[in-house]
């Protein structure tokens, strides 16, 4: 019972522990680059002052 109880404590520690890692890298992955879109901005991004490119007017409007 002793040892049963060991091995099973001893896989929810290598579970978390694991979770943990996995956390751990994907933070690190999305504070390098993020993704388009995403909440995180770099500061290259704030720098930036270009205005947006809006998105073409649509045919259906009858704008020339």
């Amino acid at each position: 019972m002793r040892l049963t109880l060991s091995l099973y404590l001893l896989g929810a520690v290598v579970a978390v522990l694991f979770i943990f890692v996995r956390l751990i890298e994907t933070l690190k992955g999305l504070l390098k680059s993020p993704s388009p879109g995403s909440f995180w901005t770099t500061r290259s991004q704030l720098a930036n002052t270009e205005p947006c490119k809006g998105l073409p007017d649509h045919p259906s409007r009858g704008v020339q």
